[in-house]
C-alpha cells in the first residue's frame, strides 16, 4: 500500500490498519520466541498459529482455518479468531487441552520429558523476544530519528489548564517550574510525575513571583478520566493554518497564516483567551482582529450555535517553541534503547499496580480492551510514533504474558520455579485443572476489558 493511499483513509481506519499490523507481527514474534527456545531443545512444535483456529479457549470448538500449510514436524497457520496466537508444543498443558496426547507415555522429543531449566526457558521465550523486539525498534527509532523534547523552560508563554487543572489552582500563562520540589526538564513529563509519582504539589511561577499549588484528593481520577481534556498543555499563539470550506471563517474572510490577536476589541493573543471569550458569544457578532502581512486585519461575523468558526489551528510546535533535539550514533543508540526499553517497562508496571494501590483509580475506569488498544494510535499514519507505539505495545504484551495466571506464560513459569526449587514436578491434572481455571479467567477479563470498551462508546 502507498503512503499516499494510506493517508487518505478515514482516521479510524488509520487506526485500525496500525493496531492490526502492529499486534499480528508482535504476535508472531512472541509466539517464535517459545518456537526458537522449544526447537533449540529438539521439542516437536506441531502448531504454530496466528490467531486461534478455535472458539478461545474452547479448543473443540469451530475448528478451522482461513490458511494453514505443513512443513516438517509443523502446522503453520493463520486461525479466524483475531485475538492473539499460540504454539501447540508436543507434550504439554496449553490451551489445546489435548488430553490424548497427554495420556501416553512420554516420548523424548515431548515438552514433559525436557530439563526444567529448557522447559523454563520455552516458556520465557514470548517475553524474551517481546523485550529484545521492543530495544531494537526503540534502538533503530534513537539511531535514525534521534530524540526530541521541549525544555520546560523552552515553553515561554507557560501552560493552557484544562478544567481539572483549573480546579486545582493552575491558571492559564503559568510556568511549571518543579513537583513536590524537584524540577521537571521535559514539558512531556509533567503529568507523568503528577500521575505516576503520585506527586502532592507543584511549584509554578506566576506573574514573577513562585507559589506552590497542591495537588488536592481526587486530581490524579481526574486527570485519568478527563476525556478529551489534557490537564495541562504548551501554551500556543492563535495562527490560522486551514479554513473548511462553507464555513462562517471563510465567509468573514479568514487566511492561512492569520494570526489573531483580540477579539471584539479584548487582547486574545492566546488559544485559550480566545476560545473563552468566542464560547461567550454564541449567536452573536464577533470580530477578530488578525495580523496579516505585518497589517492588522479586522474580520466580522457571528458565532455559529455549535460555537465552531471552521479553521484549524496551527499544530506543530515547533514554530512557537525551540526544541531540544539529541542525535545518536550506533553505540549510542543502543544505550539510549536499552534504557529506554527498561524505563517504559517500569513505567507500566507503575501503572499497572496503581489500579490495585492507589486510592483514586478504578479497574472499571483503567481497563480497556482492542478499542483502548487502538485508540493509543494515531489517525495520521507516521513512521516514527508507528514504530514506537509498536515497541511500547510489544513491552505490554512482555509484561501481561509474564503474570502469574495460568495459561499465560508466567503462570507456567510459577509451576516450574517451585519444581526447580522443591524438586517436585506439579502433576500434569493439577496443570490442566489450573489451566482451565486460568483460560476461564483470562476470557472473563477478556470479555470484560472489551465490554467496558463499548460501554464507554455508547456512553459518549
Amino acid at each position: 500500500m502507498h503512503l499516499d493511499t494510506l493517508l487518505l483513509m478515514s482516521g479510524t481506519s488509520v487506526k485500525v490498519l496500525q493496531l492490526f499490523v502492529a499486534l499480528s507481527l508482535l504476535i508472531v514474534l512472541h509466539e517464535f520466541g517459545h518456537f526458537f527456545f522449544a526447537r533449540l531443545f529438539k521439542t516437536r512444535v506441531e502448531k504454530f498459529y496466528l490467531f486461534f483456529d478455535f472458539l478461545f479457549p474452547f479448543s473443540g470448538l469451530l475448528n478451522f482455518s482461513l490458511f494453514k500449510k505443513t512443513k516438517g514436524d509443523t502446522e503453520y497457520g493463520i486461525g479466524w479468531f483475531p485475538l492473539g496466537g499460540y504454539v501447540k508444543i508436543a507434550g504439554m498443558v496449553d490451551e489445546s487441552m489435548d488430553k490424548e496426547q497427554m495420556a501416553l507415555p512420554p516420548q523424548p522429543w515431548e515438552y514433559r520429558s525436557k530439563k526444567a531449566y529448557q522447559r523454563l526457558f520455552i516458556m520465557l521465550g514470548g517475553i524474551i523476544v517481546n523485550v529484545i523486539v521492543a530495544v531494537l525498534i526503540y534502538v533503530a527509532v534513537f539511531g535514525i530519528y534521534g530524540e526530541e523534547y521541549l525544555p520546560v523552560q523552552n515553553a515561554k508563554y507557560g501552560i493552557m489548564v484544562d478544567s481539572t487543572a483549573k480546579a486545582l489552582g493552575l491558571h492559564n500563562g503559568d510556568k511549571i517550574v518543579s513537583v513536590d520540589g524537584v524540577p521537571v526538564t521535559r514539558f512531556e513529563k509533567i503529568v507523568s510525575a503528577v500521575v505516576l509519582d503520585e506527586g502532592k504539589s507543584i511549584q509554578v511561577e506566576r506573574d514573577g513571583q513562585k507559589l506552590d499549588v497542591a495537588v488536592k484528593e481526587g486530581t490524579i481520577h481526574s486527570i485519568i478520566t478527563g476525556g478529551k481534556g489534557s490537564f495541562i498543555s504548551a501554551r500556543v499563539p492563535v495562527v490560522v493554518d486551514e479554513v473548511d470550506k462553507g464555513t462562517e471563517a471563510e465567509k468573514m474572510g479568514m487566511k492561512h497564516g492569520d494570526s489573531i490577536i483580540a477579539v471584539n476589541g479584548v487582547p486574545a493573543p492566546f488559544y485559550d483567551q480566545y476560545d473563552s471569550i468566542k464560547r461567550a458569544l454564541v449567536g452573536q457578532p464577533i470580530a477578530l482582529t488578525v495580523v496579516r502581512n505585518n497589517a492588522q486585519v479586522i474580520l466580522s461575523g457571528k458565532v455559529p450555535e455549535n460555537k465552531i468558526l471552521g479553521f484549524r489551528p496551527m499544530g506543530d510546535l515547533s514554530r512557537y517553541f525551540t526544541f531540544e533535539h539529541i542525535h545518536y550514533n550506533p553505540i549510542q543508540a543502543v544505550g539510549k534503547g536499552v534504557m529506554y526499553t527498561a524505563d517504559q517497562f517500569a513505567n507500566y508496571v507503575r501503572q499497572f499496580k496503581m489500579i490495585f494501590t492507589s486510592k483514586e483509580i478504578k479497574a472499571n475506569e483503567s481497563l480497556g480492551g482492542i478499542i483502548s488498544f487502538g485508540k493509543i494510535f494515531p489517525a495520521e499514519f507516521d513512521m516514527q510514533k508507528f514504530l514506537m507505539l509498536t515497541a511500547f505495545v510489544s513491552i505490554i504484551l512482555a509484561f501481561m504474558n509474564l503474570l502469574p495466571i495460568p495459561g499465560l506464560d508466567g503462570g507456567y513459569v510459577i509451576f516450574l520455579l517451585w519444581e526447580m526449587i522443591t524438586g517436585k514436578q506439579v502433576s500434569e491434572k493439577v496443570m490442566e485443572k489450573a489451566t482451565t481455571v486460568g483460560l476461564v479467567l483470562l476470557l472473563t477479563l477478556m470479555v470484560y476489558a472489551n465490554g467496558l470498551d463499548i460501554f464507554r462508546l455508547f456512553r459518549h
